[in-house]
């Protein structure tokens, strides 16, 4: 990698905006162009120093994270790294600064540890890779996500009663996504009928300590019901099951199995996973769905799927804030339809 990324660093913290930048600048790709001591200051920062990527802190005085991430994303729409705390109000406050524009987090954590140099790793990792392959066009999309706290249920038109399937007959509806997937999951489910005719399973890259909060987020904006999958959950139509973060969600014949991960499961939940045990399952009758996402996972669970004669559709390269999970499948050949975000709840009601 030759190119370099500038980074600015917000937080009220002397002691962590200089630990970030020590940690940082371990790469010599990454080049720091400004720290920010609270919200205002990084709006005006992030339009003076158009920096590739900024890490920010949540709570600061003058102006919070969130209220900073939204209004940069009216003006100047720049990937944001959030730091998190990887707690229940940590989760929530992190899903607010998602729904706001931000592209990840990552937990505040930077005391010695087991998993000390790792820790580094990963940081330096996640903002080389959000600042060169996030789509910054499509902040501006993300930024304007519905506001949590406010009526936000869609009135969605039904399905006719006499068509609750499309020319498709499938029997399960499987989706997968990873960094810029929570704003784009709850952009598809919040477009689908309470009367959709299947069972939804979706699995999406977060810790443990997320999941509960993220599926009683869905919840409250869909038509449909959304929960938090427990072990043997029965699948069921008007039913969105979301895999809990550090587990394994298999789908085995009109239920799920919640399993722990095995040590050579990078993540957790794991797409290709769930794909392949829903090949095995429903084989031809499944309809899998790949969102926005860092990385791969999902090309070979798509593999198993395609095998089996399901069928995959992905997320098109300009709805996505990072084009590699769709990427990896469309171009093995695994995507029977390439579409826009704002197009697949359409898409899908029609479908089934």
């Amino acid at each position: 990698m030759g190119q370099q990324v500038d980074v600015l660093v917000v937080d009220d913290s002397a002691f962590f905006r200089h630990r970030i930048i020590e940690i940082l600048q371990q790469s010599p790709h990454i080049n720091i162009v400004g720290t920010a001591v609270n919200g205002k200051d990084a709006v005006e920062k992030a339009a003076q120093l158009n920096p590739d990527i900024i890490t920010m802190d949540v709570e600061m005085p003058v102006m919070d994270g969130i209220q900073a991430v939204r209004e940069i994303m009216l003006s100047n729409p720049t990937p944001v790294l959030m730091f998190s705390n990887l707690t229940s109000e940590g989760a929530r406050v992190t899903l607010d600064a998602l729904d706001a524009g931000a592209v990840d987090y990552l937990s505040k954590n930077f005391s010695p540890s087991s998993t000390y140099d790792e820790t580094y790793v990963v940081l330096r990792e996640k903002v080389l890779n959000i600042a060169l392959k996030t789509n910054r066009q499509q902040l501006k999309t993300v930024g304007s996500a519905p506001i949590p706290g406010q009526p936000q249920k869609k009135t969605v038109v039904a399905s006719p009663a006499n068509a609750s399937k499309g020319n498709n007959d499938f029997d399960l509806l499987i989706i997968g996504a990873s960094t810029g997937g929570p704003v784009a999951l709850q952009n598809v489910l919040t477009s689908l009928p309470g009367n959709f005719p299947v069972p939804v399973i979706a699995m999406v890259h977060m810790p443990a300590s997320f999941t509960t909060a993220y599926a009683n987020r869905l919840n409250d904006l869909c038509n449909l019901s959304v929960r938090e999958a427990t072990d043997k959950d029965a699948l069921k139509a008007g039913l969105v099951l979301l895999a809990p973060g550090g587990m394994q969600l298999l789908v085995n014949r009109g239920k799920v199995d919640i399993k722990e991960s095995l040590p050579e499961q990078t993540y957790h939940p794991s797409v290709d996973v769930g794909f392949a045990s829903a090949a095995e399952s429903y084989g031809q009758k499944v309809l899998a769905l790949v969102l926005t996402g860092m990385g791969a996972d999902g090309k070979m669970g798509a593999q198993k799927l395609k095998q089996a004669g399901a069928t995959v559709w992905s997320q098109n390269q300009e709805s996505c804030v990072v084009y590699g999970m769709p990427q990896a499948v469309e171009k093995a050949g695994l995507s029977d339809r390439v579409l826009p975000l704002d197009v697949i709840g359409e898409q899908l009601t029609k479908a089934f």
